[in-house]
């Protein structure tokens, strides 16, 4: 990141005069500061002032003051399009007999945006977070959003942004400048995965892509619509904070630009919001083939703002937890991106199979960490059925009780419930067995089918002297849960059935002979 050195004027000596309620003309009782990774907010009530900061991150230049200055123009001047009464002009900063001022002085140092404050309980966040968010407020956000859109007409300029090469300007931009996130808020697997997702994507779909720009899907957008960005009260929705620092943000596909909103209500946990509004809006719109483009471009959207919020964690001056907080909402972001390559938008039952010791219970704990799902194992299942201590490997006799048949059955019968029980509440998850008989795989597939959710078996495969390796070092491994040994190696050799009944579309085989990261990352590049 490159800063610029403000006119003369150090951050925290502007920052003092910002905090400073008797630095206003309205005089307020106090000012609050709020801060995004390119400028700071000042809540004075009833107003709001904005000041961007001297930085550049290659796809956003604030550096110098004519450039700050300008973007404060735009900002007024694009974000008046959705609402016409909360941008109230520019106020330049100045120097008048060495100290700071609002209104001109003997230098202009800074500029401000003067905004109307909204109050803070109508922004659909807040809204959304005490369950204030129903059919009628999407109704009439869609109603207000179709309006807007259809009044955007594109000229040639714009439509060029539709094509291929120009949309991966922004997504080859979003991987170059993450990179160095990897092991940070992102991990390598993921970064892989998305990346092969999103180049992949593009060269299936060309085809849908200039479709979009013949039927001039292609507009000069919000850019930035999220659930912070949108007010509603009872009288006026207001839409504001839109992109002014880079047209290419601004110049896309509406089904990008709704794919933000549809993905923030994914983020904050309600997908049945997200689905009505998805579906509602492809219907306003007379866009089926918005439906297509969904999940790609809320992976790019949710990609964007883990990006975005780690950036902002490095925002000097930030106490320890709040940059813990914003980290880990990084995180989040990233893992949702990832969950768009895998499953898309839907709930999906991933089963990690494959014979004893080829690495299966490896493999679905790193998934399970990649993606933020949760894990239901065979082994423990089984032993805290039976009472067993999940490290302690049971003598003969009671080793043939803890595997007999009866209770085979009930760990399969809990696998499945807790599948169903997680599907339910529309939350995708892994299972973690063997299944290595057919008829335990059918009975699963067939609830799950009943309920219409989808899964997929992950087969793991390992060579012979690897799968034997494996089971001798289980011998001196003191946190093994499962009790299968070397000596036990033929008879489950000989009782497992291969998933051939398991049609190609839900069925992916990975070898686990390569290390962890590689074997993670060649799943969830098959999983895409």
């Amino acid at each position: 990141m490159e800063v610029a050195k403000s006119n003369s004027i150090a951050p925290e000596t502007l920052l003092a005069f910002l905090l400073n309620p008797d630095s206003y003309p309205h005089r307020p009782k106090r000012v609050y500061l709020k801060q995004t990774h390119s400028s700071y907010i000042l809540l004075a009530a009833p107003y709001a002032y904005k000041v961007k900061k001297p930085v550049n991150f290659g796809f956003l230049d604030f550096s110098r003051l004519e450039k700050r200055r300008y973007f404060c123009e735009r900002e007024i001047l694009l974000n008046r399009r959705f609402c016409t009464r909360i941008h109230l002009g520019i106020v330049p900063i100045s120097l008048r007999e060495g100290k700071l001022t609002f209104g001109p002085g003997d230098t202009i140092v800074e500029y401000a945006v003067k905004m109307r404050k909204l109050a803070d309980r109508f922004f659909m966040l807040a809204l959304l977070k005490k369950d204030q968010i129903g059919t009628k407020e999407l109704d009439r956000l869609l109603s207000t959003l179709k309006t807007f859109y259809e009044a955007q007409h594109p000229t040639a300029e714009i439509a060029e942004w539709g094509r291929i090469e120009n949309l991966k300007i922004s997504t080859d931009e979003n991987f170059r400048q993450t990179e160095n996130f990897v092991g940070f808020t992102i991990s390598r697997p993921a970064f892989e995965t998305i990346r092969f997702y999103t180049d992949r994507f593009y060269l299936k779909n060309g085809a849908l892509f200039e479709d979009r720009i013949r039927e001039n899907r292609i507009r000069d957008c919000h850019g930035d619509l999220h659930l912070e960005h949108i007010h509603i009260t009872s009288k006026a929705i207001s839409i504001y904070d839109c992109i002014e620092f880079n047209d290419r943000f601004r110049y896309t596909d509406v089904a990008n630009d709704v794919a933000f909103l549809a993905m923030d209500l994914d983020f904050q946990g309600r997908p049945d919001l997200s689905r009505q509004f998805t579906a509602k809006i492809i219907n306003a719109l007379n866009d089926p083939e918005m439906e297509r483009l969904m999940d790609f471009y809320k992976c790019y959207r949710a990609y964007v703002r883990g990006k975005v919020e780690t950036f902002h964690q490095n925002v000097s001056g930030l106490p320890a937890d709040k940059r813990s907080e914003i980290r880990a909402r990084a995180e989040r972001y990233f893992r949702l991106a990832l969950q768009y390559v895998v499953c898309g938008s839907k709930p999906i039952v991933l089963i990690i199979m494959g014979r004893v010791a080829s690495g299966k219970s490896t493999l679905a704990r790193a998934l399970a960490r990649e993606l933020g799902w949760n894990l239901f194992s065979s082994d423990p299942i089984r032993k805290q059925l039976a009472g067993v201590p999940l490290y302690e490997r049971p003598e003969p006799a009671a080793r043939c009780q803890l595997y007999s048949k009866t209770m085979t059955e009930k760990t399969y019968n809990a696998l499945r419930a807790n599948a169903i029980a997680q599907v339910e509440t529309q939350r995708s998850l892994i299972l973690d067995a063997t299944f290595s008989n057919q008829r335990h795989r059918e009975e699963l597939v067939n609830q799950l089918g009943a309920l219409g959710v989808d899964y997929c078996f992950v087969e793991t495969k390992a060579s012979e002297e690897i799968l034997k390796t494996r089971l001798v070092k289980r011998e001196v491994k003191l946190n093994e849960v499962s009790d299968a040994r070397i000596e036990d190696f033929d008879l489950l050799t000989r009782s497992y059935e291969t998933p051939e009944e398991v049609g190609p579309d839900h069925l992916v085989t990975v070898s686990t002979d390569s290390p962890l990261e590689a074997t993670v990352v060649e799943t969830l590049k098959k999983l895409a």
